[in-house]
């Protein structure tokens, strides 16, 4: 059922299509295309984010040798300090409370319609996601 092409993952659900069962083999394959690039979205901005931290902590060492930021630097620095908090703040509870992974989106959509951002700036710019249906 699983098999591996080139250097992608392919899942075979002919199984399904034999069974007549197409309409659910269809509906499988569909998700399944919405499912991994969604995960390759979250791997990208996770990158981001990793580099953007990096950058943030090149930035404390120029201060810490120098004493002294420009305005753009200062305004990054805070923006990552807050995307850090945001991770920790949703990462923390995410990993520590059971249940947690299913009442997090909630949390998110819940502050989104209330105009809170809890996602760090990295994941807030991605809305390159395509649903199949």
């Amino acid at each position: 059922m699983l098999k591996i092409r080139g250097p992608k993952w392919h899942i075979d659900f002919s199984s399904f299509e034999k069974q007549g069962r197409k309409e659910f083999a269809q509906k499988l394959k569909n998700n399944s295309v919405v499912a991994s690039e969604t995960f390759r979205v979250f791997v990208e901005n996770l990158n981001n984010e990793a580099k953007e931290t990096r950058d943030a902590s090149k930035l404390v060492v120029k201060y810490l040798k120098k004493g002294k930021l420009t305005k753009e630097e200062e305004h990054e620095l805070k923006k990552q300090f807050y995307d850090l908090l945001k991770v920790m703040g949703i990462g923390v509870p995410f990993f520590t409370i059971p249940g947690a992974s299913i009442l997090i989106p909630f949390l998110v959509k819940l502050a989104e319609k209330r105009g809170i951002d809890l996602m760090p700036s990295s994941f807030s710019k991605s809305s390159n996601i395509k649903k199949k249906n």
